[in-house]
């Protein structure tokens, strides 16, 4: 009995070629719809489907190759004399080679405006069972999903090289294939069912998380993780978020490198980014920001920065807002560094920092931000956590100063540069700031008042007329007692202790201004 294979794809590329290579090896070809017309065509010679299975196409094609004289013949395994009993007994034929590309379904709904009921009809429901079919009893049979593979499977088959080892090469491809077509199925469901929520008179919850599905490609091997001894990994989508950045010159980035890029990035996005932002910079070390300041220009908003605490500065990463001129050029070159990443680099700058060949230099422009998805995921033993991003506009509405002293202007913008900055250090966080620059930052420790003496003690003689912000509550008024004996005017927290009372008598007796937001701002 000559062999078989069955065709049936959406994508026509090499659909020929691959059809007369078959042909010559000896094959008698099985194929469906338009698959079937193409061959004719071409004046191959084709059973279709129907003639096959002796049933017709129904509902409209939704229902044609789901028959057992496909499922079967594909399913079957060749060793097992049961099976092949089963075969005679149906008189089905063995199905040795299946060849399926799916509806296109990305292709549909990457129009935003395609109809739901038009991208409902695109979702391939035949296929993705004839593929994982032949995936499964890849023992004998080669399934392809790709024109890619076509020219090297004919090599193959011509050298008498279609063995369980390319087969199971060819199977895993075929299971990659159908999985990422289910996720860009959900995910596209997923943006419907936000949208759904999100529209006036819904009834839904729209602050209920939606499910994510996730498709990313492996991007590369990193050199390591964290420690050397820690293999690693980069997936990441290529059209967005850092996978859309463009490296100008240094080493391959590590994996310690993007974590804090990430954090760097995060921090320096709370003043703008790219045109019409806020020039502002963001020193990072070890995920926490060490210096970050706003400026009338980028290389001031760097020095700035810089200055708030050179010494952690050394081996750190910089983020920037706004593209990089000669002058900041010349204050990166001057520190050793890491990493930089900025929405551009001019031709001066670019000069400049050529020399400095091992520092890497990124740039990643707004839309890649924009574009990014807007989830974080963070692995745990044995599975994932997903939630939304903190990044959202700071929203004033809600805040009140429950002070008696009520907060100057100059007070007011200490108050919202130190807010938009105390997000971004690991918990329990506490940033001191003054006029746009912080002085001083207490990270991850155990207790509140500890956060703040790291920070107050960093910030020395430069907290006498500074602010403090909290990312939490205070449930003592110990932290406010210790800030008013290293001068600090004003504190922002987000208030909601049972006693909150206790700190705001505590302002009220020692002249603090207290504005609580409403709003915690806890990072893990």
């Amino acid at each position: 009995m000559a062999p078989t294979a069955l065709l049936s794809v959406s994508n026509k590329e090499g659909l020929v070629p691959l059809a007369q290579g078959l042909l010559e090896a000896g094959y008698q070809l099985i194929s469906s719809g338009g698959t079937a017309a193409a061959l004719q065509a071409a004046g191959l010679p084709v059973t279709k489907v129907a003639e096959h299975t002796g049933a017709p196409e129904i509902l409209g094609g939704r229902v044609k190759t789901l028959h057992p004289r496909i499922h079967g013949g594909i399913l079957a395994r060749r060793s097992l004399a049961s099976h092949q009993a089963d075969l005679e007994g149906q008189g089905i034929t063995p199905i040795d080679v299946v060849v399926v590309n799916l509806y296109p379904f990305r292709e549909t709904v990457a129009d935003p405006e395609v109809a739901f009921d038009t991208a409902i009809e695109t979702i391939d429901i035949g296929g993705p069972a004839m593929v994982r079919a032949a995936a499964k009893n890849h023992a004998d049979v080669a399934v392809l999903t790709s024109p890619g593979q076509y020219d090297a499977f004919l090599a193959a088959l011509r050298e008498g090289r279609v063995d369980e080892g390319l087969r199971r090469e060819l199977a895993l491809a075929a299971f990659e294939h159908t999985a990422g077509y289910d996720a860009a199925i959900s995910a596209w469901l997923v943006s419907h069912l936000a949208d759904q929520r999100a529209a006036p008179g819904s009834g839904l919850a729209a602050d209920q998380a939606v499910p994510l599905q996730l498709e990313l490609p492996l991007r590369q091997s990193l050199r390591y993780g964290e420690n050397p001894h820690q293999p690693a990994l980069w997936y990441s989508l290529s059209d967005a978020g850092w996978g859309a950045a463009r490296q100008l010159q240094g080493k391959e980035l590590s994996y310690n490198n993007l974590i804090d890029l990430d954090a760097a990035l995060a921090t320096v996005r709370e003043f703008g980014y790219g045109g019409g932002a806020q020039p502002a910079a963001a020193v990072v070390k070890h995920t926490n920001p060490c210096g970050v300041a706003v400026g009338s220009g980028c290389a001031q908003a760097l020095e700035r920065a810089l200055d708030a605490d050179r010494l952690s500065a050394f081996g750190g990463i910089v983020a920037l807002n706004t593209p990089v001129d000669a002058a900041a050029a010349e204050q990166l070159s001057a520190l050793f560094l890491e990493c930089v990443v900025a929405p551009g680099f001019d031709g001066a700058a670019r000069d400049q920092l050529a020399a400095k060949a091992n520092l890497r230099l990124l740039e990643l422009d707004a839309d890649a931000i924009a574009s990014a998805p807007r989830r974080q995921l963070r692995s745990v033993l044995g599975g994932v956590l997903a939630q939304d991003l903190d990044d959202g506009a700071v929203d004033e509405s809600g805040w009140q100063v429950v002070s008696e002293r009520q907060p100057d202007i100059e007070t007011l913008d200490d108050l919202r540069f130190a807010w938009k900055l105390v997000r971004h250090v690991r918990s329990n966080a506490i940033v001191v700031a003054h006029r746009g620059q912080s002085l001083g930052i207490g990270a991850g420790q155990m207790n509140r008042v500890g956060s703040a003496r790291l920070a107050l003690e960093a910030a020395g003689q430069g907290a006498r007329g500074a602010v403090l912000a909290s990312d939490g509550f205070f449930p003592f008024d110990d932290t406010v007692r210790l800030a008013a004996r290293h001068g600090i005017e004003a504190v922002i927290q987000p208030g909601g202790s049972v006693r909150d009372a206790d700190s705001i008598s505590a302002c009220n007796e020692l002249g603090l201004v207290m504005v609580v937001t409403g709003r915690r701002h806890f990072l893990h």
